[in-house]
């Protein structure tokens, strides 16, 4: 069976809900082969984890020259195995580290990219959005080894046990690769919510609100669905939110089972990050709003009446 790359997408080992998607994903192309690409002593972290997901085999490259520069060391690798083990597909995750390798990837080895696709046939045809969003179209890879970047949320991991071989990669890293240098690091304060990109629930607010302090109503609904929070650009552009937190084509794309849009008007800018999340709820109080047409839900009101009585009523659910 036809090996199938999958980029391990961790964080100081630690891996990424999108890593045993992208795992799950590859068992349906061939066999999947996870390329762990960190620091020293990293991989321990990730061993049981990549096991639990159905990995056959694991390369591995421990090492400063991968934790301590940007993506180009890292395309170097995944590029040496393309070329060494002739796989049938690469598989990365839509984040902003694995796309850059996965671009620098396809040029090296010169093969076609295929970017935030949605799914992925047996014969590696993929579902993606074009045009912001507002259009779904079928592609294939016609030239070399098909590198796909997958948008997170849209496989369902499933746990498949396996015993993986690990192969250590023999490379030397060019001096090429390594001009540019990560010189610090900064860890992000933890809200205690889940990631956005990764959740299973997000709810967003938008210009509907009004003003920062309205954005406690987000919370408060989201915190009670154990949700992420997101805001539109708008919203991030009138510092009611951090920027971090914007859902769209120039913020994060999401894809979770459900999405609540709170007072959000549904432009094609905003529509391109979330479209394709699995159910879709709007609070509007304009029923002429461009997010009613997509949305599975509507509820058409003032939002300041809305989301306190739905916050209520699942927090009467959940306690009866």
């Amino acid at each position: 069976m036809a090996e199938v790359l999958v980029l391990v997408e961790h964080t100081d080992g630690e891996p990424k809900k999108v890593t045993a998607e992208l795992l799950t994903l590859a068992r349906t192309l061939g066999e999947p082969s996870a390329v762990f690409l960190g620091g020293p002593g990293t991989y321990a972290k990730a061993k049981d984890y990549l096991a639990q997901y159905g990995a056959a085999k694991v390369y591995l490259v421990e090492s400063e020259d991968i934790a301590d520069h940007v993506a180009a060391p890292a395309a170097e690798v995944l590029s040496k195995l393309v070329a060494d083990t002739s796989p049938v597909a690469v598989l990365a995750a839509a984040t902003p580290d694995s796309r850059e390798i996965a671009a620098r990837t396809a040029a090296r080895t010169d093969s076609g990219l295929i970017w935030d696709a949605t799914a992925l046939t047996a014969d590696l045809t993929a579902t993606q959005g074009i045009f912001g969003g507002s259009t779904i179209v079928s592609s294939k890879v016609t030239k070399g080894t098909p590198v796909v970047v997958v948008r997170p949320n849209s496989t369902a991991p499933e746990a498949a046990p396996s015993t993986p071989a690990e192969t250590p990669v023999d490379i030397t890293i060019s001096d090429a690769a390594k001009g540019a240098k990560i010189v610090d690091r900064v860890v992000e304060a933890k809200s205690g919510r889940p990631d956005l990109t990764e959740a299973q629930v997000v709810v967003s607010g938008g210009r509907g609100l009004g003003a920062a302090e309205h954005f406690a109503l987000v919370e408060k609904l989201a915190d009670t669905l154990g949700a992420a929070v997101g805001a539109s650009r708008a919203a991030t552009d009138a510092g009611w939110y951090p920027h971090q937190n914007q859902v769209g084509q120039t913020g994060k794309t999401v894809s979770p089972q459900l999405y609540i849009a709170v007072g959000i008007s549904g432009a094609i800018q905003h529509r391109a990050g979330m479209q394709t999340s699995k159910n879709i709820v709007a609070v509007n109080k304009d029923p002429e709003a461009p997010i009613f047409e997509f949305a599975d839900y509507g509820i058409v009101g003032d939002l300041f009446n809305v989301v306190p009585q739905l916050t209520d009523e699942i927090q009467k659910h959940k306690a009866g």
